[in-house]
């Protein structure tokens, strides 16, 4: 198994010194899943929710959170991103959401992308939870990243 980068050789949380580090081009892509009833996802497309256009402000609160994601995981470098793209898209059982993160830098945005996603998800909660509280939120994962180091990755 790999060393973990985050925990130092006195074994205590440390964030990653990437000074040495060469900028290059990176970008992450992440998803998540929704899963409600039939009849909540019909209120959420028809955007007829009393709180508003719930594609929407799920949306601009996946960027919002993407662009605040070193406040929120102690150990994540705060990182200039150039590009945050949040979609939500129905499928059959529920709301799909899916990130890209791009920047330039030294590390990468795997966490920006998977902070995106989730938050993006929960405000989809919020935003239904007066229709239906048994949602579940599924499948928040990484799906691809690219640049730095360790290169390419897809899942399988």
């Amino acid at each position: 198994m790999s060393r973990l980068t985050h925990i130092g050789e006195d074994g205590r949380a440390r964030m990653v010194d990437v000074s040495g580090k060469p900028s290059t081009a990176r970008e992450a892509v992440a998803q998540g899943f929704v899963r409600m009833s039939a009849a909540t996802l019909a209120l959420a497309t028809s955007g007829a929710g009393k709180k508003g256009d719930v594609f929407a402000v799920a949306e601009l609160a996946g960027v919002m959170a993407a662009k605040r994601t070193s406040d929120l995981i102690p150990m994540c470098h705060p990182l200039s991103l150039s590009k945050v793209e949040v979609a939500v898209a129905a499928a059959d059982g529920g709301l799909a959401v899916t990130a890209r993160v791009k920047t330039t830098g030294p590390t990468g945005v795997e966490m920006e992308a998977l902070t995106a996603v989730t938050v993006a998800c929960l405000t989809l909660y919020d935003m239904l939870k007066a229709a239906e509280k048994g949602m579940v939120i599924e499948a928040v994962r990484l799906v691809s990243k690219s640049g730095g180091k360790s290169g390419d990755w897809s899942a399988a």
